[in-house]
């Protein structure tokens, strides 16, 4: 079965075309997430939108499901027996200055949609990490440093080129497949094989930002001040609070190596001495061990919040809070805080409202907008914990904090959550009903089944 998908393949793609025990196999099907190990029929590895229409064919044709990877970093199923088709080969980024946008193929990662906007005094909406890939973190709607200042990633999406389940490679934009245009600015998978984005650029050099780290014993405290706090910042400010307990690693400073710590993210877009004045009652709430926020490049961005560049094995569930009481604060403290023994690396609140609280001009299925914060517990990185331990600790922070949920949760944050009633919880139901009507449309086979898809209806 391997040998004639690879022999009906060859002749039909620029790229290589893999199976199982050959060179290269395993390198390809590898991703950032260490947790899941594809085991695909075939890798394609594409180079162009006719690539993956020709491997989106053949898969139909030979009744395969297709999953599709670059980087790897939301990986959250294993594609075995797919036709996995990897986009991590195309990398081009194409930056219109007086247009303010960037055309950026699907294996791209926002490092390098960065190093090609900042020539021009631009900048992308990206996330947390630029190791990240544009494709997945966008379909999902896509959160990062500065989301409460311009929304969601989604929201500056202006063209889509994306390869159906018919194999047929389709541009969608609010003329042309408007409504394959909603779906894929937020419904994330199962709708096709997305192989470029066209965004919007922001005329943006810089920001003010970076990391408060306090002491454990300062926890109570600065988590009872970041909940009043937060409510009085303007929208250009975005922030997140994580516990974070870290390993003891020679590259850590020694302020943070294997200590558990309080990190306070900030990103403020505008004047400096603004942004001094609004962090200032947060600093004198108990004193920093390092402190590591002021004007960055944008090009920087990544030094806010300091996530891991190095693949390894993550676990990861999120969930929406309505609000952030001092009960809340108090029942995460009990579950995750210093004195709670958890195999876990990041236990985050982020801050919602302000623009992701609003639709774009062109509106789309991003869900979560009602929300006041997202809560994220991440696994340690230790693959003997992944099976048992991880998961149950997990689950223990979301349902501890469930009386102040609003019953969603983020799509990009769900991780393993793969149940049909765990991912509808991404989207309101008018929102999931639509999803699931247009999955049909544009998906009727169902080859797109792999991770966090729409489900299907009845």
């Amino acid at each position: 079965m391997h040998s004639t998908i690879q022999d009906a393949l060859r002749g039909q793609v620029t790229g290589r075309v893999l199976v199982p025990g050959q060179d290269g196999f395993e390198e390809e099907a590898a991703g950032f997430n260490l947790a899941v190990r594809h085991r695909p029929a075939v890798i394609v590895a594409a180079r162009d939108a006719g690539d993956v229409a020709a491997a989106v064919r053949l898969a139909a044709a030979h009744g395969l499901p297709v999953a599709v990877q670059s980087t790897g970093h939301g990986a959250v199923q294993a594609a075995d027996g797919a036709v996995l088709i990897s986009t991590r080969a195309m990398r081009e980024v194409v930056v219109d200055p007086s247009a303010r946008t960037a055309t950026i193929a699907a294996g791209c990662t926002w490092g390098e949609v960065i190093a090609a906007a900042v020539p021009y005094g631009l900048a992308p909406l990206c996330g947390s990490a630029t190791g990240v890939g544009v494709a997945g973190f966008t379909l999902g709607g896509g959160i990062g440093p500065i989301a409460r200042t311009f929304g969601f990633a989604a929201d500056h999406v202006r063209e889509l080129t994306v390869v159906t389940g018919d194999g047929v490679v389709r541009t969608a934009d609010a003329v042309r497949e408007p409504d394959l245009f909603w779906a894929l600015r937020g419904g994330k998978a199962g709708f096709g094989v997305v192989t470029s984005i066209t965004l919007d650029l922001l005329p943006l050099t810089g920001l003010y930002g970076g990391g408060l780290f306090y002491a454990a014993e300062d926890a109570g405290r600065v988590l009872h001040a970041y909940r009043g706090w937060a409510g009085t910042l303007p929208e250009t400010t975005t922030t997140s609070v994580a516990l974070l307990r870290l390993p003891p690693l020679p590259e850590l400073p020694p302020q943070l190596s294997g200590r558990f710590v309080v990190h306070l993210r900030v990103a403020h877009v505008g004047d400096g001495q603004e942004a001094e004045a609004l962090l200032a009652p947060m600093r004198a709430v108990a004193e920093p061990v390092l402190d590591a926020v002021e004007p960055l490049p944008y090009a920087a961005i990544d030094s806010i919040h300091q996530d891991p560049t190095q693949p390894m094995p993550v676990a990861e569930r999120g969930a929406l809070l309505r609000e952030l009481t001092a009960e809340t604060v108090e029942a995460l403290l009990a579950v995750a805080g210093p004195a709670a023994q958890i195999p876990l690396a990041v236990v985050e609140l982020r801050q919602l409202g302000g623009a992701l609280a609003r639709q774009p001009r062109e509106p789309n299925a991003v869900g979560g907008r009602e929300a006041a914060f997202t809560l994220l517990a991440i696994g340690a990185p230790v693959p003997e914990l992944m099976d048992t331990a991880v998961p149950a600790a997990v689950r223990a922070v979301i349902e501890a904090l469930a009386p102040w949920s609003t019953g969603g949760a983020l799509i990009n944050f769900q991780g393993g959550a793969l149940a049909p009633e765990q991912i509808s919880r991404a989207w309101p139901e008018e929102t999931l009903r639509r999803l699931a009507k247009l999955r049909e449309v544009y998906d009727p086979a169902n080859l797109f089944r792999f991770g966090h898809v729409v489900p299907r209806q009845g």
